[in-house]
């Protein structure tokens, strides 16, 4: 059988996942149109501002099965200083030999951009999705959370890769989760739906308030309004909106939070490719949504403290609740931030999946 690395291929890098993973992975994956965009030099600022980057597919026999990117992330290394190059969408059958393929291409590109480490997963920053499945293999997914096999941790540290920062996603049964604590006075404190009427303004404000409350938080890196239009400007499609919201104390924006219906079993169902039932798909799923999904949540710094952020997922919670929905998944969590882990447990949630970024010292 013959191995071979193609460069570029962007329709092969969308089909590599579904080669490589049987269905009893679980694996997701974005919509076809979503991962192109994400490839295009002309449309990801990621890469109109700079950065380079390269990715590449492994074939057996003519069919893909593996893929992988490397990109330098220079608003990263500026802000953290770091000399580092992250490699993303690292997806793999269980074959050692079409891995080492991929990720020595990876290692290759960053030993020609100087740097001194090579880390990841990141589909494409610490802003989107990022880690490796490392736990948790049987549980089920929500849309935006990194699904993975059991064989790809291995194949990483065969590879001299080592796990750090360890991270958790989680789930709420909304039946069991805890009862409010006390609400925000209503005379300083309004909820503004992200409706598609006000979409621009509420989104404007969830930018920076995402910016404002995520400033020291490990990797993060501001998001442009080009940035944040890119990777959100779709959700006006598939937002409820009685699920995300702008929180403002005496008309000033304070907390946000985003969360949106689970997408995963329309994407299942149409494989993510837009066709000739994909309507019909998407109609199935508007009438059905039973889960929703926490894509993020930030309180401006200044509001610290005043428990705007337990009361904005009580009261999200409870909406989401009343709007018919059964659980609500978050995507993840640092293990290194225990407010926020006890924030979930505050709610009876439970734990889903361990994640770790993985890492390598290029010589």
């Amino acid at each position: 059988m013959t191995l071979t690395l193609r460069e570029g291929d962007a329709s092969a890098f969308f089909e590599a996942p579904f080669n490589a993973y049987p269905r009893s992975v679980g694996y997701v994956s974005p919509m076809r149109g979503d991962i192109l965009r994400m490839l295009d030099p002309k449309k990801n600022p990621l890469w109109t501002s700079g950065n380079p980057y390269r990715f590449w597919t492994a074939h057996r026999d003519g069919r893909p099965i593996g893929r992988i990117i490397a990109h330098m992330h220079h608003q990263s290394n500026q802000r953290w200083g770091w000399n580092r190059c992250q490699f993303g969408f690292f997806d793999c059958a269980d074959d050692p030999e079409a891995a080492h393929l991929l990720l020595d291409a990876a290692e290759g590109f960053a030993r020609d951009q100087g740097t001194t480490e090579l880390v990841g997963n990141f589909n494409l920053t610490a802003m989107q999705q990022c880690g490796v499945m490392t736990a948790g293999f049987d549980e089920p997914a929500y849309t935006d959370m990194i699904v993975g096999p059991p064989w790809l941790p291995g194949i990483l540290e065969a590879n001299g890769f080592a796990r750090l920062f360890p991270m958790t996603t989680f789930e709420i049964d909304l039946a069991a989760a805890a009862p409010p604590p006390a609400r925000l006075d209503p005379a300083h404190f309004t909820f503004a739906p992200i409706r598609k009427a006000a979409f621009p303004e509420r989104m404007e404000e969830a930018r920076l308030l995402l910016n404002d409350g995520f400033a020291e938080n490990p990797m993060f890196v501001p998001l442009t309004a080009e940035e944040f239009r890119f990777q959100a400007g779709e959700l006006s499609t598939i937002l409820d909106p009685r699920l995300s919201s702008v929180v403002k104390q005496d008309g000033v924006p304070v907390g946000v939070i985003i969360a949106i219906p689970d997408l995963n079993g329309f994407l299942k169902a149409t494989r993510s490719r837009i066709g000739l039932t994909t309507p019909w798909h998407f109609l199935r799923y508007r009438m059905n949504r039973r889960r929703a999904v926490i894509i993020f949540y930030s309180v401006a710094r200044a509001a610290h403290g005043q428990g705007i952020m337990s009361a904005m997922l009580a009261e999200t919670l409870g909406r989401v609740r009343a709007a018919g929905y059964e659980s609500i998944g978050g995507t993840w969590i640092a293990d290194e931030n225990p407010a926020s882990l006890r924030q979930v447990e505050k709610m009876n949630g439970r734990w889903l999946h361990k994640l770790h970024l993985f890492r390598k010292a290029i010589a």
